[in-house]
């Protein structure tokens, strides 16, 4: 049995003329760490608030640990562990109210089930008697994950754990869900983060609504249609304008100090040759080089 299952959900909001979650479907196993990776907008959160029984889906079934989401929403919330985007404890509590609290509603105690926060918890412990408002935002991000998991559910949800923390907070984060999964805990999370997808054992690209795909982070990447290159100058501005009107490039995106490109016939079109035109065209330091798709390069392609 899967721990989670999703069949053809459809949400819609304004009278149905924004279609949120276009007939979703997909399953994560038991165990296993999963990633819904998508740009703002793109349906992540609409469907974590519909397996948290949050929101009730236009259409479709789904079910956690075999319970249904709209008949077992009870059961549902007293199993799972849901962490949202958007901070959302009591900022007027301290850290060890807050946790108290929250071990209260599930009818537990915090000592009960320390030995599943105590790694995550040791971090927090010399702030407990600081309000949540006062925290930063890594800190807050771990009393978050501490308050979500303190009533040990079999399944956590977090929606964009690592929106507007710093890189180092990420991935201290990462590393903390790791150690969960190996607590037999199944994992879904959402992030807009292209880099935090080859951190899940498998993931789906959304857009719009729709799953362009879903497999592993390395067989999307192994399925990427073309040869990528990577190509830079002194002017990189011309340089983009000069490649996205050249006939024999396929595709032209920016990604940091470099373009990202394909062509239409390797074969027929040889880099040798884009280095010359390029040259005429008076652009100096020119570099070229074939280069691994990321995640990012993936989906641009999908949504194109």
């Amino acid at each position: 049995m899967k721990d989670v299952e999703l069949n053809n959900i459809v949400k819609t909001y304004n009278k149905g003329e924004i279609k949120a979650v276009n007939d979703v479907s997909f399953s994560v196993d038991k165990g296993e760490l999963f990633g819904l990776i998508g740009a703002d907008g793109a349906g992540k959160s609409s469907i974590f608030r519909i397996l948290t029984t949050l929101l009730l889906p236009d259409s479709g079934t789904a079910s956690v640990n075999g319970a249904d989401v709209i008949k077992d929403y009870k059961l549902i919330r007293k199993n799972v562990g849901y962490m949202p985007g958007k901070f959302s404890l009591y900022q007027d509590l301290s850290v060890a109210e807050n946790l108290n609290f929250f071990a209260t509603v599930f009818n537990t105690t915090v000592s009960e089930n320390y030995d599943l926060i105590k790694e995550i918890y040791i971090q927090l412990e010399p702030f407990k008697n600081r309000r949540a408002g006062k925290l930063s935002g890594g800190m807050k991000q771990k009393l978050a994950l501490c308050c979500a998991l303190i009533h040990r559910p079999t399944v956590l949800f977090l929606d964009e754990p690592t929106t507007g923390v710093d890189v180092v907070s990420r991935k201290e984060f990462w590393e903390m869900l790791k150690g969960l999964k190996q607590q037999g805990i199944t994992i879904l999370v959402s992030t807009p983060y292209m880099d935090e997808a080859t951190l899940c054992e498998r993931i789906a690209l959304i857009q719009n609504g729709r799953l362009m795909t879903i497999d592993t982070p390395d067989n999307i990447v192994k399925q990427f249609p073309d040869s990528l290159y990577a190509v830079r100058a002194d002017n990189m501005s011309k340089l983009q304008h000069i490649l996205r009107n050249n006939q024999q490039i396929k595709s032209c995106f920016s990604f940091g100090d470099y373009h990202h490109i394909t062509f239409q016939d390797d074969i027929a079109y040889s880099q040798n040759e884009l280095i010359q035109t390029l040259q005429s065209a008076n652009l100096k330091d020119i570099e070229i080089k074939h280069i691994t798709p990321s995640i990012e390069d993936c989906f641009i392609n999908l949504m194109n």
